[in-house]
């Protein structure tokens, strides 16, 4: 029997890519919204899920974190892909191109490129979904960015390729499941915590202490809103090694105790698409 795997967008987009890459055979099925995503991987609707989480030109999908924070997932695997965008059109348009579709993170990472060509940026939910969007309404005066298998597969024609600002625009992705995956060390692994401390001198310091007396590197750490007080947080951290290795599990377990709250998303491998 076929694993349901979902991803956010229309096919063509780059997380469905990612998708066939790993999941080649199964069932892979677009949704509109992260959200429907949550929901349909924690009913066990799907199995698996793959969500972008940051940018490296962008920064973070907040969105994601604010949804992994609530959720009872757990992140089974990390891949980076990188993201090559495609100026694209109806075939056959003669017509001067005078606005450009895309998801709101495309739009951004082809900022220069844009205003460039003095084009009206329209945000849509997805960047295949612009590239159907514009072949469905026929809007002849009008492009999108997208990958170049959204050209292909709604049979659209590419005007410029590679229109990202930045060459090294890559997006991390994680591969989510309902279950606990228990996973070996591989040697390139990184764990994800979420905590929450009290808002006093010293008290994130302390916390960060533990990783440094062991010399664990932190890859990233960002704080986001706990949207229940002003001015609290909650810190997202990623660090480098599985939560197996001795010295890794040993700073967990003090930092729990010294946290409001406090969850592990997964160990992890750390792939390259």
């Amino acid at each position: 029997m076929k694993q349901k795997v979902a991803f956010q967008g229309e096919k063509g987009a780059y997380s469905e890519i990612v998708t066939m890459k790993y999941f080649s055979g199964e069932e892979i099925i677009p949704m509109r919204s992260f959200q429907d995503i949550f929901r349909d991987l924690e009913s066990g609707i799907v199995d698996f899920a793959i969500i972008p989480v940051e940018n490296s030109i962008e920064g973070s999908v907040n969105e994601v974190y604010d949804l992994l924070l609530k959720s009872n997932l757990w992140v089974y695997r990390e891949t980076h892909k990188r993201i090559s965008h495609c100026l694209i059109v109806n075939r056959n348009s003669d017509s001067v191109i005078k606005s450009v579709y895309s998801h709101p993170q495309a739009l951004a990472q082809c900022r220069k490129y844009i205003q460039k060509r003095n084009l009206e940026s329209i945000p849509t939910y997805d960047t295949a979904g612009a590239v159907k969007l514009i072949k469905d309404s026929r809007i002849m005066s009008a492009a999108a960015i997208a990958s170049d298998r959204a050209a292909q597969l709604y049979d659209m024609q590419i005007v410029d390729y590679g229109i990202e600002d930045e060459k090294s625009n890559y997006t991390r992705f994680f591969i989510l499941s309902k279950k606990q995956i228990k996973t070996q060390p591989t040697g390139h692994d990184a764990t994800s915590i979420i905590f929450s401390i009290n808002h006093l001198p010293g008290s994130l310091f302390n916390i960060l202490g533990e990783f440094a007396k062991r010399d664990i590197n932190l890859t990233r750490i960002e704080s986001r809103p706990t949207k229940e007080k002003p001015w609290e947080y909650n810190f997202y951290v990623d660090i480098a090694g599985h939560s197996s290795d001795t010295i890794i599990s040993e700073a967990l377990e003090l930092i729990e105790k010294k946290t409001n709250f406090f969850k592990i998303l997964g160990s992890y491998s750390i792939e390259s698409c």
